[in-house]
C-alpha cells in the first residue's frame, strides 16, 4: 500500500519590502503550481502588504490547479463575507481553498481596532466562526445561529458549495484554549517543528523550512550563508514578542541560542526575524526520511517556508520527493 501523500503549502520567508512582495508570491506560486504543490500560504495582519483574499484570487486567475490555503482571523471579516468568498471561488475556478483560522496579531494592532476580547474568548469566537461558516457552506436550507459572538436567522449562502470543493480548516495555535478548539471543530491541528524532531509530534500539520543539498555539509554551509545572524533582527523579533500574546511565539524566543542543531533543527531564521517558524536542514535523503518518519506518525500536511529562489526551491522539490510521498 502506497504511503499517503503529503500537501505542502509553501510560504515565502518573511518580506519586510512591498514592492518585492506580490512579485515573490507570484514566484512562489507558479513554481508551485508547475511543481505538485497543494497550493501557498497567504498570511493576514495589519502589516500583510496585500489582503489574502485578493492575493488567493489574483494567484488562482494566474496558476492551473493551486488551493491556495488563506489565513482568516474573524477580527478582520465576518463569517458570511468569507463563506461567500469561499463560494465565488468555487464558481469562478472550480477550486477548493484551504482556511488557516487564526486568532494572533500584534497587540497593538487589536488594540487599534477595538478588540478586547481575551485570548481564550478570542478562540471561542474561532470556534464559532468555523462552525457558522461549515453550516452556511453545506446546508440547502436557511441558517439559524445563536452563539456568543455570532447571531444568524434564517441566512442562507446561495449557491449550495458542491461537496467536493468544501474548504479544510487548519488551527495554527499552541495553546490549550487553541487545542480545545481545533478539536472540538475537527479542524487540523498545526504545529512547530520540534527541536528534538523524533518526539513531540502529535498533530497532523507542521510548520518549518526546509534548506537541502545532496550533501549534509553543503547543506549547512550554504543555511548559514544564506541565514545571517544579525543583533538588530534579533532586537527586531524581541519587540514583536512583547507585543504579542501568542503562545507559539513565545516559546520558540524564549531560552534559544539560534545554533544549528546536529539533527539539523535550526531556528536562527526565525530568531532574526527572516522565517516564522524552525527550518530542517540537511541532505535530500535525510530530510526525505525525517518526512516519511514524520508521515508515520500521522503528519499530512505542511506549512512551508521557502526562499524565493528558484535554485532554493529546485532543492526543496527533491529533499521532498526523497521521502517518496511528494
Amino acid at each position: 500500500m502506497m504511503p499517503p501523500r503529503l500537501r505542502v503549502f509553501p510560504a515565502i520567508s518573511r518580506n519586510r519590502d512591498p514592492k518585492a512582495y506580490v512579485g515573490e508570491l507570484m514566484r512562489v506560486a507558479g513554481f508551485a503550481d508547475r511543481n505538485g504543490f497543494e497550493g501557498i500560504l497567504l498570511f493576514e495582519g495589519n502589516d500583510v502588504f496585500v489582503e489574502p483574499w485578493a492575493m488567493a484570487q489574483h494567484i488562482m486567475a494566474e496558476t492551473t490547479r493551486s488551493s491556495p490555503l488563506i489565513a482568516v482571523n474573524p477580527l478582520y471579516m465576518h463569517p458570511f463575507t468569507a463563506a461567500k468568498f469561499v463560494s465565488s471561488f468555487a464558481q469562478l475556478y472550480g477550486r477548493k481553498v484551504y482556511l488557516n483560522m487564526i486568532t494572533g496579531t500584534a497587540i497593538s494592532d487589536l488594540q487599534g481596532l477595538g478588540d478586547d476580547q481575551s485570548h481564550a474568548d478570542r478562540y471561542v469566537r474561532l470556534g464559532e466562526y468555523v462552525a457558522l461558516m461549515r453550516q452556511l457552506l453545506a446546508s440547502p436550507r436557511p441558517v439559524n445561529f445563536a452563539g456568543r459572538f455570532y447571531r444568524a436567522s434564517n441566512l442562507q449562502l446561495r449557491p449550495r458549495l458542491p461537496a467536493e470543493l468544501m474548504p479544510e480548516f487548519l488551527i495554527a495555535g499552541q495553546s490549550e484554549a487553541a487545542q480545545r478548539v481545533a478539536e472540538e471543530t475537527g479542524c487540523i491541528k498545526m504545529q512547530m517543528l520540534p527541536p528534538d524532531l523524533d518526539r513531540g509530534l502529535d498533530a497532523a500539520g507542521m510548520n518549518f523550512g526546509i534548506f537541502a543539498r545532496a550533501d549534509r555539509n553543503e547543506a549547512r554551509q550554504a543555511a548559514t550563508a544564506r541565514f545571517r545572524d544579525n543583533q538588530d533582527d534579533r532586537e527586531l523579533l524581541a519587540l514583536t514578542v512583547e507585543n504579542s500574546d501568542s503562545v507559539w511565539k513565545r516559546r520558540l524566543h524564549e531560552g534559544q541560542s539560534g545554533e544549528l542543531q546536529d539533527n539539523g533543527y535550526w531556528l536562527l531564521p526565525f530568531l532574526t526575524f527572516q522565517a516564522d517558524c524552525p527550518y530542517l536542514v540537511g541532505s535530500y535523503d535525510e530530510i526525505g526520511a525525517k518526512l516519511k518518519q514524520f508521515s508515520a506518525k500521522g503528519l499530512t500536511t505542511i506549512m512551508l517556508d521557502m526562499v524565493a529562489d528558484e535554485s532554493e526551491m529546485q532543492h526543496v522539490c527533491k529533499a521532498l520527493a526523497a521521502s517518496g510521498m511528494f
